[in-house]
């Protein structure tokens, strides 16, 4: 709805995992370059934790998306606390097996044959597990068996673990030792920052066309910043609100008063950070970045225009320019 009256080519604020949109703040570019450095290792595991809306997905989805080019087979699973058993079916079949195979021995007999011929064409497997957090021990260690599968010494099969931070607690546990000793890159995905709040904001406006319509006022971000804890997609979701409330309300100007009313509703619906706030929270005057300095030839152009108006006519331009009443 919005994305037309603002004149953008998408939704920038999309809940779900998009990773065209992808922001490269600090925590998130050193996490990719575990990444990055585990996919080259090709063994083992790698992991990334993160609180839910982090960017855990997005990133794997960045990853995998630069291997396109690569000769990989790729998996991507979301558990939901799978056992054993499952959790090899489930695999087996994201990596083509036929569904009409059930029995264990005849699964692992297909997927080891089916790996052993992707390595002699030069190729590898990569299993992306997601929410890996709700994995049982059995499960976990169904995994680690997996990547006993070799070839002259060589794994053909790596695997990605993506949770939340529970998922760490789960590998340091005892009786996951051998699947911990096996972790080639770990990285945990932080919140944002204050100052990367904004420059995530505008990232995302940007990717869609944005030209300042509508304008924000800089005392926004920190608000944004506020009541999202810097967790991405909240940060989606309140800028989602705020968009929405300005085309509802014909305006074209993102103010104070407007997160006010929109961190109302959303804590209403258990949605934003924190539990409660104040009048005080809002007390930030609105103010907007400097328009760019003219060069040279710029305000010649602008003085010789104004010469050839009269000073009233003139005088409004600039006022409205200038935003001006």
């Amino acid at each position: 709805m919005y994305e037309r009256i603002f004149k953008l080519s998408a939704e920038p604020f999309r809940l779900s995992p998009d990773h065209h949109f992808c922001y490269e703040h600090e925590a998130y570019a050193k996490a990719r370059a575990y990444m990055a450095y585990a996919y080259m290792r090709a063994e083992g595991f790698a992991m990334i934790t993160g609180r839910p809306g982090t960017g855990k997905t997005t990133l794997i989805g960045d990853l995998v998306d630069s291997l396109a080019d690569e000769s990989v087979n790729t998996a991507h699973l979301v558990c939901t606390q799978l056992e054993a058993n499952d959790l090899l079916k489930m695999v087996a079949y994201n990596f083509g097996i036929s569904s009409k195979v059930v029995e264990k021995g005849e699964l692992l007999q297909q997927l080891t044959e089916l790996l052993h011929r992707w390595n002699r064409e030069g190729r590898r497997a990569l299993l992306i597990v997601d929410e890996a957090q709700d994995l049982s021990v059995s499960a976990m260690e169904e995994l680690r068996l997996l990547t006993n599968i070799q070839s002259k010494g060589n794994p053909l099969l790596q695997i990605f673990l993506l949770g939340q931070p529970e998922l760490r607690e789960l590998v340091l546990r005892p009786e996951m030792e051998q699947v911990h000793q096996r972790i080639v890159a770990a990285s945990h995905l932080k919140a944002l920052e204050e100052r990367e709040t904004e420059a995530y904001i505008r990232h995302r406006l940007e990717r869609v066309g944005w030209q300042g319509d509508p304008q924000i006022s800089k005392a926004v971000y920190p608000l944004v910043y506020k009541f999202s804890e810097g967790v991405p997609r909240r940060i989606n979701l309140i800028c989602s609100r705020l968009l929405l409330h300005c085309a509802v309300e014909q305006r074209h100007q993102l103010l104070v008063a407007d997160v006010k009313e929109v961190i109302t509703e959303l804590q209403g619906e258990h949605l934003a950070a924190g539990t409660t706030f104040s009048d005080q929270d809002f007390e930030a005057p609105d103010h907007f970045d400097e328009p760019e300095p003219q060069s040279e030839g710029e305000a010649a152009d602008s003085l010789e225009n104004s010469t050839s108006k009269p000073a009233a006519e003139v005088d409004a331009e600039q006022k409205k320019k200038l935003k001006l009443p």
